[in-house]
């Protein structure tokens, strides 16, 4: 499959052109509005400050269903101690800015540059990225970010810097968003840790159904 190479149209090619990685383009700009766009198509950026912007569409795709999560027991018994605090869309900044600065296995520099920063800024500005923030001791001890469109959460990062604190985030998270009667989390690329807690790899056809379904 050909990579396309976007301009200052406001447009993608149809996501299920990518190439056997999925990519699916290169080029264009971090806009709110095209990153809104990218999103509502099943496509997200992912690329360090060595390349040109990369747009991504993957198959399979890892989908957590909110009523597949699985709270571990022990992960249940920190959350009922109360040791932990936990807000939503306080720090969003200081959340983003953290999931950059985090170390990760296999890698050697982050894909969250200072152009997607500002991306996604703006978009929790419009009200269309949000955060979850977990305190210990009144500290920012770990979180996520990720977009609302319809009612599919687009996880984009996590962090932690203290044991279980990026899970913590998530168990909120998928509270907060049952009783908003979301659907599913797009978690993007299969992990471990992910699937683990409930996540599932559905092809891309199937994940673009869902994600027009949920709009």
């Amino acid at each position: 499959m050909p990579i396309f190479l976007l301009d200052d149209k406001l447009q993608f090619p149809n996501p299920e052109l990518a190439n056997e990685e999925g990519l699916l383009a290169v080029g264009g700009d971090l806009s709110s509005d095209r990153l809104l766009l990218a999103y509502k198509n099943g496509i997200f950026p992912w690329f360090d400050n060595d390349d040109e912007i990369l747009w991504w569409s993957p198959d399979p795709r890892l989908i957590l269903k909110l009523e597949d999560f699985k709270l571990s027991k022990s992960l249940k018994r920190i959350i009922n101690s109360k040791k932990f605090q936990v807000k939503f869309n306080t720090q969003f900044s200081q959340v983003i800015n953290a999931c950059a600065h985090t170390k990760r296995e296999g890698e050697l520099g982050t894909w969250i540059t200072d152009g997607m920063k500002k991306g996604y800024i703006d978009l929790h500005n419009k009200g269309d990225a949000h955060s979850v923030e977990v305190y210990l001791d009144n500290k920012l001890v770990g979180g996520l970010y990720g977009l609302s469109i319809g009612k599919v959460f687009c996880g984009e990062s996590m962090f932690h810097t203290v044991s279980n604190a990026s899970k913590i985030a998530l168990y909120f998270l998928v509270e907060k968003l049952k009783k908003d009667q979301f659907l599913f989390i797009d978690a993007q690329t299969p992990t471990q840790h992910l699937i683990s807690m409930g996540a599932i790899e559905v092809s891309r056809t199937d994940f673009l159904k869902l994600l027009i379904q949920a709009q």
